[in-house]
């Protein structure tokens, strides 16, 4: 069964940096999925289940928090791991985004090797 891995992020930029990062995943058979706001993640959340969504939390129409809370907290969408990406790195917000239901939390720039070794330790699992 193949697995999905949902980008969200507003800037296209660091929506190809994570591509670019998490690309070799594809050879393992992970389809990449991509979304630029929190509505249309939502959506593809919805539909497809993706395994894994990179979130970024501050975003137009709809903040990834808000996203995470309706995935996990409204739809109980368990299977679906959250990873919030965010440039704040401070204790409140990390605690908001565990409160909202996310799985992890991780801070803007991030390391690309850590990165990929968490999205293929999630995906394995």
């Amino acid at each position: 069964m193949s697995k999905k891995l949902l980008i969200v992020d507003d800037e296209s930029h660091i929506r190809m940096l994570i591509e670019q990062t998490l690309e070799d995943l594809e050879d393992d058979g992970v389809e990449l999925l991509f979304a630029e706001n929190g509505e249309q993640a939502l959506k593809i959340i919805t539909d497809e289940e993706p395994n894994l969504v990179f979130l970024d939390v501050m975003m137009p129409k709809m903040s990834g928090m808000e996203v995470c809370f309706k995935v996990k907290k409204e739809l109980n969408l368990d299977k679906v791991y959250i990873i919030l990406l965010t440039a704040k790195g401070q204790e409140v917000d990390r605690q908001k985004g565990l409160e909202m239901g996310a799985d992890q939390y991780m801070t803007k720039p991030f390391d690309p090797d850590e990165m990929l070794e968490l999205a293929t330790s999630i995906l394995n699992q």
